[in-house]
């Protein structure tokens, strides 16, 4: 194939179609040779993707022999090397040596960054060894003028040495020493076929090592991807300094012409295909030289042609955000498919991959995305992750009904049932708990039920469940047996037969290697905490891909920025071009600084922006460009990427080429696609917004019965009494229970009621404080189990102690009544109050005084009067003889007892004219809603705008304001209950009206 002596380069520009140029240049080359001579051709190519399309080309043009097509990392075998170390093996030895550093240094980071640490170290080894860099080069280097970080990161790297040894190598040292070996063989003996590397960059160093060893042969020769023939010399020459120009797209190309003794000269043309914008190329070349001699566009810029021509095949789209850039490049890209052209997003943003896949599902187009979708974020990988997180720690009825609930639990049993039983034990555990469920509880909530199966479902879960907070340190082995044998066990159910579906199909396949694959390495893992290894899980499963067989668009593609060189696409779209996402800023390195790097011969931070920068200049010489981005994300405006930030900096400043005039065009272009996009997006009409709702039902489904605190409501807010008792709706209790400001107040209560109800007749003020606080480490003990609420209300009970045994000694009076229920008639309107009172004593002189206990601020005298009159209508009940077991008798004052962060007592002296003006504004208040024209407004009287409701959302509270006005509206019909036929009655209708639901009573 090649008479001449080597090397022999080839390269071609940026927006060539690769593969097919590729295809073209061999078929050329072997035009005089027989059939068969193709198939001597040894091929080497840098991605999957690559070697399918080649194929795809060469079947496509009818029966014929192919070449033998690799990939660069399937080097031919060479006798006598043993075999690597795998790379899940070498992480946990690295992760314990790793785990003693952080134990002996605490202060080198925290215990949860272990497997971050390892996993960054086993790259640096990596690296190492790709790179031919011993460990000796560390260990010279001199960091005297370096912090003491970097001197005891080189002290630790002297330990891993061994690691480096030839006869248990890694696979990236197993493919040097294989490179190395191939090369002397070759050297003495060379191939007579032809030997081609086509695609790559020689980025790293076993994979340049490879690269020179073929160039050198009789018959070898590399084929370079995105060849910048527009390059000046000096700007070629400009490159020695790695500092300065490694982020340039053909820096690799120099190092490697460097390393083979060649110039840019010697890079012949492989086939005569010329890019589709050979003005664009150049104007993209100029954008985007080094840094130092940015200069050069004033020089040189002045020579491009008028950029009207170069621009015309490109569109800039500026989206205000994420969605609307994803929105946009959905839609050209249906337009692509509706006009039959290849199409393709190029990206490194796998959220906009994702929201671009969601949007085209609307219109039922699938893309053939490359990158599949994460093993952890499958049903397989969160089944695991959630199981993971169960040990050593106390099971909540959240993570509880998170494993319940996931579609592969019980997938081998009846799943049915299982999602019935599911849906009742969550009501359950919503109303009333335990916040922490056990294998005792479940089972005595399963007694309580009919015999329909619950009993032994509860039994296998509560065996399941039990033991996992005792779990502790242990070996690497038994944690991986352990979770794994809980999570068959989920997936199988009750049957305890199989695993359900927990391996089948892509996903669960994937899991199951990877799974495999830990089980197998298991031994070299050391011993582990539960956190350490949910850690070490998770970081497994990252690394982890499904590729799910799809019916996708034979002509839609998403493809990572590697495979920008793969092009073949009429229209290529780059997205999420903004800097931190194209490129992606570079991953810190604990180990070594960027001068410690650039010593020891390894590869700079700055090696992946100048790959990324090279997959973008292949990519934005395709025929058709749209660039998009995305100018605010959801936390903040966004910085564009530093090469459109370039290419648009420089076309503003050639007014004389043009070229703000093709810029402008570029985003009128976008403009346009974001015009459709926020058209796409728009609702077909206008939506009205709510009004504030007052709703008047028929007067016979009012409640007919309320306790003193729904009087309250009922003044602040009308309509949460038409929600709860009217159409009978509930707030859901939150699964995820906390120890909030409800619990805290009936803790506070049960407390003081224990306290009070078994008061010894005479003890000294310290036996008494000392009774208290005993009390209540009881019921905390009993009621709260967090740990951290209970020393918190301990103490602040503690600091309100004093305060309360105080007011206690002032108040003279003896307990009658502790939250007992009283009910008090209004006849003439045939409705029932009732009250429960934390307590009623009577004093000395034989009247009563009434007290309420509160954890927060009571309300001030003001409020009593106009909103919180619950302790007022306890009083005038009293004296209205509702209480059982009290006499009729004159109330002498209320008073609410605050134990909050400061105590005070809210006390208001009564009278009967007080209390009697309280009676009559009671009957006319309830008076009022038994007439079908007073609606129940929504937040008729709040504490304040930002003290939400409970049927806030119903209401539509948002849509309008409080100082709307309300919108009265009848709904129901009269004589029955709104919702229901003229021919149905409810419960509600059938039910005496005085007698309240079982449900609504307080």
């Amino acid at each position: 194939m090649f008479d001449s002596p080597g090397p022999h380069l080839f390269g071609l520009p940026p927006g060539v179609d690769f593969p097919a140029a590729l295809v073209a240049g061999l078929r050329a080359r072997l035009a005089d040779a027989p059939p068969e001579a193709m198939a001597r051709v040894e091929l080497y190519v840098n991605t999957q993707r690559m070697r399918r399309r080649i194929t795809e080309l060469m079947t496509a043009e009818g029966a014929g022999f192919l070449p033998r097509i690799r990939l660069v990392t399937e080097l031919p075998p060479v006798p006598g090397l043993p075999a690597p170390v795998p790379a899940l093996r070498r992480r946990l030895e690295l992760a314990q040596l790793v785990a003693r550093l952080i134990e002996a240094q605490p202060d080198l980071a925290p215990r949860s960054a272990l497997f971050d640490l390892a996993d960054s170290l086993a790259e640096l080894i990596d690296e190492m060894q790709g790179e031919g860099v011993a460990p000796e080069a560390i260990s010279r280097l001199d960091v005297a003028d370096h912090s003491a970080h970097w001197q005891r990161t080189q002290a630790f790297m002297s330990i891993v040495a061994p690691m480096f040894g030839s006869d248990a190598p890694d696979a990236q040292a197993l493919a040097r020493m294989t490179v190395e070996r191939l090369a002397a063989r070759w050297h003495e003996a060379p191939p007579r076929h032809p030997v081609i590397v086509a695609g790559s960059t020689g980025s790293r160093g076993t994979t340049a090592l490879f690269m020179q060893a073929v160039a050198r042969l009789p018959q070898g020769a590399l084929v370079l991807p995105g060849f910048d023939f527009d390059l000046p010399a000096a700007v070629w020459a400009g490159l020695d300094d790695a500092l300065t120009a490694e982020d340039h797209p053909q820096f690799r190309f120099h190092r490697l012409l460097g390393m083979l003794d060649a110039t840019p000269s010697d890079v012949r043309r492989w086939s005569s295909d010329a890019a589709p914008s050979p003005g664009r190329n150049r104007l993209i070349s100029l954008s985007l030289r080094p840094a130092p001699v940015t200069d050069q566009w004033l020089t040189e810029g002045k020579l491009l042609p008028d950029l009207s021509g170069a621009a015309e095949a490109m569109t800039l789209i500026e989206a205000p955000g994420p969605r609307a850039e994803a929105l946009a490049v959905a839609l050209i890209l249906r337009r692509a498919a509706e006009e039959g052209r290849r199409a393709a997003l190029i990206t490194s943003d796998r959220e906009l991959t994702r929201q671009v896949a969601a949007a085209l599902d609307r219109w039922g187009i699938v893309p053939d995305d490359s990158a599949g979708r994460p093993l952890a974020l499958s049903a397989p990988g969160r089944l695991l992750r959630h199981v993971a997180r169960l040990f050593g720690r106390r099971l909540t009825g959240e993570a509880l009904l998170t494993l319940l609930k996931h579609p592969l639990t019980a997938t081998g049993s009846d799943r049915g049932n299982h999602l019935r039983w599911t849906r009742d034990l969550e009501l359950q555990l919503r109303r009333r708990g335990p916040p922490f469920p056990t294998g005792a509880d479940l089972a005595a909530w399963a007694a309580g039920r009919p015999a329909d199966g619950v009993a032994d479902w509860a039994a296998w879960l509560g065996q399941l469940i039990e033991g996992l907070e005792a779990v502790r340190i242990r070996p690497l082995a038994e944690h991986v047996a352990a979770h794994l044998a809980l999570t068959e066990a989920l997936a199988a159910g009750p049957s305890r037969v199989g695993t359900g579906e927990l391996w089948l199909k892509e996903a669960g396949e994937a899991a199951l290697a990877a799974v495999t694959d830990l089980r197998r390495e298991a031994p070299h893992g050391g011993e582990l905490t539960p956190a350490d290894y949910t850690d070490l899980f998770d970081a497994i499963l990252a690394r982890g891909e499904v590729r799910e067989a799809v019916q996708a668009h034979p002509g839609l593609m998403i493809w990572g920025t590697l495979e920008a060189r793969v092009q073949g696409a009429e229209l290529v779209i780059l997205g999420g071009l903004n800097d931190g996402t194209w490129p992606q800023l570079p991953p810190p390195d604990p180990w070594l600084n960027r001068q410690m790097r650039l010593k020891a011969g390894l590869l700079l931070p700055e090696r992946r922006i100048g790959l990324a920068a090279h997959d973008y200049q292949q990519a934005v010489g395709a025929p058709e460009v749209v660039l998009t981005r995305a100018v605010r994300n959801a936390e903040a405006e966004t910085v564009p990427s530093r090469w459109l930030n370039r290419l648009t900096n420089l076309m503003s400043g050639l007014p004389a080429q043009g070229g703000p005039q093709a810029l402008a065009a570029m985003r009128r272009r976008g403009q346009e696609w974001l015009a459709l996009a926020q058209a796409l997006e728009a609702p077909g009409e206008a939506v009205p917004l709510a009004r504030r709702p007052a709703p008047r039902p028929p007067v016979e489904v009012r409640p007919r019965q309320l306790a003193v605190t729904g009087i309250r409501t009922l003044i602040r807010d009308p309509y949460a009494i038409y929600a709860r008792h009217i159409l009978r709706l509930r707030p859901l209790d939150p699964l995820h229970r906390a120890p909030d400001a409800r619990l805290r107040g009936s803790i506070l209560h049960r407390i003081l009621e224990d306290f009070v109800k078994g008061r010894p007749e005479a003890t000294d003020r310290a036996a008494e404080r000392a009774r208290l606080m005993t009390i209540a480490g009881t019921v905390l003990a009993d009621e709260v189990p967090w740990p951290a609420a209970r020393a918190l209300w301990l103490a602040r009970l503690d600091r309100a102690a004093d305060f309360f045994l105080e007011a206690e000694a002032a108040q003279g009076g003896s307990p009658v009544v502790l939250e007992e229920e009283g009910r008090a008639e209004l006849a003439a309107l045939g409705f029932t109050l009732t009250a429960k009172p934390d307590r009623i004593d009577v004093l000395p002189d034989g009247r009563l005084h009434i007290l309420d206990y509160k954890t927060g601020t009571p309300p001030t005298k003001k409020q009593q009067e106009q909103f919180d009159k619950q302790l007022l209508l306890e009083a005038a009940m009293a004296e209205r003889g509702a209480f059982r077991g009290l006499e009729v008798a004159e109330v002498a004052r209320i008073s609410y007892i605050g134990l909050g962060s400061s105590p005070k007592i809210e006390a208001v002296e009564t009278d009967a004219a007080l209390l009697g003006q309280v009676w009559e504004g009671l009957h006319a208040l309830v008076g009022r809603y038994m007439v079908r024209s007073q609606g129940y407004a929504s937040r008729r009287a709040m504490f304040g705008e930002r003290f939400p409701g409970d049927y806030d959302h119903l209401a539509r509270f948002g849509e309008w304001e409080m100082s709307d006005p309300p919108e009265p509206e009848t709904v129901g019909a009269e004589g029955q209950a709104a919702g229901t036929g003229p021919d149905e009655e409810t419960p509600a209708a059938r039910r005496p009206l005085a007698q309240p639901a079982p449900e609504e009573a307080e």
